[in-house]
């Protein structure tokens, strides 16, 4: 039997793959146009060509000038490509934005402003964990199991691993220094402490992964990073959320990752569950014992 929403899925990735390489050569106007698609995919389809206008700051004959660049004759042309692909998730994302200004409108303040903020902790907490799971799953159906593989082989084969993620991706490029440093591998975090990302990255050389961690709008200190590794011939694991990302152009691995958010807040329970599948795929490639201990410098996740 065809499966007939793998295809579809597949036509969208393989017209997302033509937009990243065309993207440098776009005017001004239709690259804001390619980035709104790539990071609303599952919205597209449901989009009027002026909100999508709207939102991108652009007139909507360059809504329709980007979809005939592509070779579609108008804008629903191309949207058809995103409603065959996500015609079962568009729905869930459409009354996830509505149940939140519900939620606002219904809860947020009258009479009983005090009684109805005291019912929304506990409803925040669970709109977050609705999004963070909508992230984890989005993260399953995206993921390129061929980006993945390549990406713990490089890491396996690595002399040495530098690892890079500013602001909101420290987190996560912490936690994956703290859960490599139980391979033999050396690992060396980029934290930028006293302003030395120079310093810190510029004994990166052939033979090394430099691991980098960076979401929209983009770390410049993280890009600075990834040139020098590519200078120095260091091969780069990058983990992102766009193939449009400036990030992108200088990988020879990237993962895509895209978090849930709420109340104008992104988790980061995507972007560590995928990191943590890197080091344990990893583990098991070196033989590692990852179990779980309790002794003294065993491994504590």
């Amino acid at each position: 039997m065809v499966d007939e929403t793998s295809d579809a899925v597949e036509g969208v990735d393989e017209l997302m793959q033509r937009i990243a390489h065309d993207f440098e050569s776009l005017p001004r106007q239709l690259k804001s146009v390619a980035t709104y698609i790539e990071q609303n995919r599952a919205r597209v389809m449901m989009d009027r060509t002026g909100d999508i206008a709207a939102r991108c700051g652009v007139h909507p004959s360059a809504v329709v000038r980007f979809a005939q660049r592509f070779g579609f004759s108008g804008f629903s042309d191309l949207q058809a490509v995103f409603r065959h692909a996500y015609a079962g998730h568009g729905a869930s994302g459409t009354s996830y934005q509505q149940r939140i200004r519900r939620l606002i409108e219904t809860k947020g303040g009258g009479a009983h402003a005090g009684a109805a903020n005291a019912a929304l902790g506990g409803t925040v907490a669970r709109e977050f964990i609705d999004a963070c799971r909508s992230g984890l799953d989005e993260l399953e159906a995206g993921l390129d199991d061929a980006q993945f593989d390549a990406a713990v082989q490089m890491l396996e084969h690595a002399d040495n691993l530098y690892v890079i993620g500013v602001r909101r991706s420290f987190p996560v490029a912490s936690y994956i220094v703290y859960a490599l440093q139980h391979t033999r591998k050396r690992v060396h975090l980029v934290s930028g402490l006293g302003g030395m990302y120079q310093e810190q990255i510029r004994g990166v050389k052939k033979g090394d992964v430099v691991i980098a961690i960076s979401f929209a709008p983009y770390g410049k200190e993280t890009q600075y990073c990834l040139r020098v590794a590519q200078h120095h011939q260091a091969k780069t694991l990058v983990i992102t959320d766009s193939r449009l990302s400036p990030l992108a152009r200088h990988a020879s691995a990237q993962l895509y990752v895209k978090e849930g958010s709420a109340f104008a807040f992104r988790s980061l329970t995507s972007t560590f569950c995928l990191c943590q599948a890197l080091f344990i795929a990893l583990a098991y490639r070196l033989e590692l014992n990852v179990e779980e201990s309790t002794d003294d410098g065993g491994y504590d996740d």
